[in-house]
């Protein structure tokens, strides 16, 4: 079985975390009601890739930097996951803490 790229199955994965179907991420990203889930679908197979903008917005919907949709690396995924849900004061204290 093909491997799916690391897009496909970090969206999939976020996706399935929150409980949303395919078509209500598609909907809620601002795709097209009537071909939300089949788009969402392809992106999930690795069959197509979405936009930048798209991308931007299937993320913000998720709940996670785009950066994470992106990052091959299983531990530095997680990792930008973690910081993503840090607020913006966590975030600079654990820049500086890290220096």
């Amino acid at each position: 079985m093909e491997e799916l790229p690391t897009f496909a199955q970090r969206m999939r994965e976020a996706r399935e975390s929150i409980g949303i179907s395919q078509k209500q991420l598609g909907i809620q990203a601002g795709i097209d009601p009537s071909g939300a889930s089949a788009r969402i679908n392809q992106y999930e197979r690795g069959k197509h890739f979405p936009d930048q903008l798209t991308a931007q917005r299937l993320a913000t919907v998720l709940n996670v930097p785009v950066s994470f949709l992106y990052e091959p690396n299983d531990q530095l995924a997680s990792l930008i996951r973690q910081l993503g849900r840090l607020t913006p004061e966590e975030r600079q204290r654990l820049s500086d803490a890290l220096k």
